[in-house]
Formats: structure tokens, sequence, C-alpha cells
């Protein structure tokens, strides 16, 4: 298995990959709009949008995630790492990309999450590298695509962190990654619980796997 390097100099470290994507991030710019929500959302959850095919799902405890592949467009930058073997980034500027949305559900009794929410990870099962799928960090690509990039609200970040997921209530975010059609995706769902002070329970965590195939 291949290692990946970050792309950029020592001096100048590179964003973090949008890969294996978290439905979390740092507050940012848009952290002093007003929070909105969707019926069926948490309060701190960006509207839940659904774009695309559905091509999976998969059920972690009581929490389902469908996945959608929502569409396909030119890179506009260079992803986050290179392949160690040529020093070349594993996605360039103009390579075909593919969107996909994470629909988070949960189906039982109430849970407290953290910060990470609950995590995505998809790999084509021909990844040949340790580290997660690379994608490109574009906004305004994401917004004509329809899928966030964090599943919280700007101005819903909540200290302790502690982000509670009713019975029934749904967010979405999702990522990009190279589009490789008709390759399958092995799809891990992950989440740990938190106390009342957002420290997590460890001994709770969840896992599920699943697979989908873009098409």
């Amino acid at each position: 298995m291949l290692g990946l390097a970050a792309c950029g100099s020592d001096d100048e470290p590179q964003a973090e990959s949008s890969s294996s994507a978290s439905a979390s991030s740092s507050p940012s710019a848009e952290a002093t709009e007003e929070s909105t929500s969707t019926e069926g959302a948490p309060a701190w959850a960006k509207p839940v949008t659904t774009p695309g095919t559905k091509i999976g799902t998969v059920k972690a405890g009581d929490v389902t995630v469908d996945v959608y592949q929502v569409g396909t467009t030119k890179a506009t930058k260079t992803g986050n790492f290179v392949d160690p073997k040529d020093n070349k980034p594993i996605i360039a500027v103009g390579d075909e990309i593919v969107f996909v949305n994470y629909v988070v559900t949960n189906t039982g009794d109430p849970v407290d999450l953290g910060s990470s929410l609950v995590d995505v990870s998809a790999r084509y099962v021909d990844w040949p590298y340790l580290q997660g799928m690379d994608g490109i960090t574009d906004n305004d690509l994401y917004e004509a695509q329809d899928v966030q990039t964090s599943g919280v609200a700007p101005g819903a970040f909540a200290e302790p962190s502690v982000y509670t997921l009713g019975k029934g209530e749904t967010f979405s975010y999702g990522e990009n990654f190279r589009y490789e059609k008709g390759t399958k995706l092995e799809v891990k769902v992950t989440y740990t619980p938190v106390d009342a002070e957002g420290e997590l329970l460890h001994d709770d965590r969840v896992e599920g796997e699943g697979s989908a195939t873009i098409s």
C-alpha cells in the first residue's frame, strides 16, 4: 500500500483534504449568518439537500446513511495529495470528478453527537493508498451541485460540542473524488456518542459498512 503526500512545499502546507469527509468544519466567515433549518432537520443543521440518484444505503446502529451520486464536473484546481511514486497530483486541473451526497437519518432514540457528527468514508475498491480518497476544495462547485461541505449550519456551532440528533431527524453533507465510472465503493459509517460535556463515549462507538457503485 502506498502513502500519499500533501501537495505543496513544506513552507506552504496544503489545506485538509475534502475526502473521507467529516460532517463538521471550523467556523468561517459564514458564521455570522443566521442559522436556518428545514422540517425534519435538527436546529443545528444546514438545510437538508437530496440531489442526485440514490446508489446505496448503509446502516450503523439506528443511523441510516443514504448515498446519492449527484453529478460530475471538471476539477478547477489540483487535489490535496500527490502520488509518492511520481510526485504528481492525484487530481489535476481538468480531471473529471464526481460529487456524492450523504443523507444521514436517525431512526432510533435521540443520540448526542460530537463535532465529527456521523463520519462517512467512501473508497473505491481499487484505491491503492493508505489515506482516504482525494478531492478538491471549491465551495462554488459544492454550491453548484447542491451539496453541503458540512452538516452544521453557520452560527450553530455548540460549546461544549454536543449535537443532538433526534428520532427521525436528518442532515446531509457530501464530498467529491475522481470519477471512475462503474467502480464499486466501499462505504464505512462511524459515530461516537458524547456525554453532556461533549466527551466522547468510546465504548459506545457504532460502525457500519456497505457498498455503492458509481455509474
